[in-house]
């Protein structure tokens, strides 16, 4: 039971996370009409990779196996790069009608 209620939770910190970036970014463009999105996503996503890189340090033991994937900058990345593909091929807006390589008849 208690191993479900900390599932929970961190399902709830991610959906809330994830809910409020965006909701950081309706805000910065609310509050200026001509800025640009992507400067904004761009800002968001920068933010964001500094926080996920931070929260994964290794711990000070060189022979932890819980940090061994990510002991290297080298592996961070690819840690980051495989979440990064599943959260954009999860989005709703990964594909987009508009897209070039959308066939048209």
């Amino acid at each position: 039971m208690i191993e479900n209620e900390i599932e929970n939770d961190d399902d709830a910190s991610f959906d809330d996370a994830a809910r409020e970036t965006v909701e950081l970014g309706n805000r910065i463009a609310n509050r200026d009409e001509e800025a640009d999105a992507w400067d904004i996503a761009d800002g968001l996503l920068a933010g964001a990779i500094q926080y996920w890189l931070y929260s994964r340090q290794p711990c000070e033991d060189p022979l932890c196996e819980d940090c061994a994937p990510l002991s290297t900058a080298e592996g961070r990345l690819a840690e980051l790069l495989r979440l990064t593909r599943g959260f954009a091929a999860d989005s709703a807006y990964y594909h987009s009608p508009t897209d070039s390589n959308v066939g048209r008849a």
